[in-house]
């Protein structure tokens, strides 16, 4: 049986998702719960979030043993010992071969920007940014759809096999007070989509043009390399 565990998180309670040595971090709070449990399966995750970042929705897979078969209680008991920045929101025992990662077929992001200046509450879940124009934001949101090769938009480190990627769909839109990317995607490369959102940021200000976006997407030349505030990145909806 595999279980599959819908959760959420503050990212900046933790040094990221993936388990790291010495460092406090969701996948190592999931996996000392479950080894109180009895339960020793590796953990999966249905992508990879860095420190600060958040997620309103990420799954998780591991493999049960055969006693644990009562859901109701299984969870209880995992609520019990998460932190008040890790909510579990619902989990489910399967009886087919479910992975969180590998079983994906897509994942969104969204990006947050405050239209106003940010408070000692709310700095550490969004951006602020002067300079928005919309209409030049959705005109280089187009340039990044398709299947390209994102070597000039990912943080060097651990390199992945293949820097290409499909960007099944990008929103940009004002919702109140904010305004709010929408990232649709296969998966993503490490940093990617906050390189992407600087970039596209720099073209709202007018410090890279429609044409520069264009030349770095096709590897001709590097216009900007930063990342956005990692604050306001949230993974927010896993499709299977």
């Amino acid at each position: 049986m595999v279980a599959k565990l819908t959760i959420s998180y503050d990212g900046t309670r933790f040094y990221g998702s993936q388990i790291q040595p010495s460092k406090d971090t969701v996948h190592g709070r999931l996996q000392l719960a479950l080894k109180t449990l009895g339960i020793n399966s590796i953990i999966n995750f249905s992508g990879r979030t860095d420190k600060d970042v958040h997620a309103s929705m990420q799954v998780v897979s591991f493999t049960l043993p055969p006693y644990w078969n009562d859901k109701i209680k299984l969870k209880h008991k995992l609520v019990s010992f998460m932190p008040k920045s890790i909510k579990i929101h619902n989990l489910e025992i399967l009886d087919y071969e479910f992975h969180a990662r590998f079983s994906a077929k897509k994942r969104s992001y969204r990006y947050l920007i405050s239209k106003k200046q940010l408070t000692a509450f709310n700095s550490s879940y969004m951006a602020y940014y002067e300079h928005i124009n919309i209409d030049l934001i959705n005109q280089a949101c187009k340039l990044f759809i398709g299947i390209h090769d994102f070597e000039y938009f990912h943080k060097k480190g651990s390199e992945p096999a293949s820097t290409i990627r499909e960007i099944y769909d990008i929103k940009f839109y004002e919702y109140k007070d904010i305004y709010v990317f929408k990232f649709t995607a296969n998966s993503y490369l490490r940093s990617q989509i906050r390189m992407m959102v600087y970039a596209l940021l720099e073209i709202s200000n007018g410090s890279i043009s429609l044409d520069d976006l264009k030349k770095q997407i096709d590897k001709k030349k590097i216009f900007t390399k930063r990342l956005a505030s990692p604050y306001g990145l949230y993974l927010s909806k896993i499709y299977y």
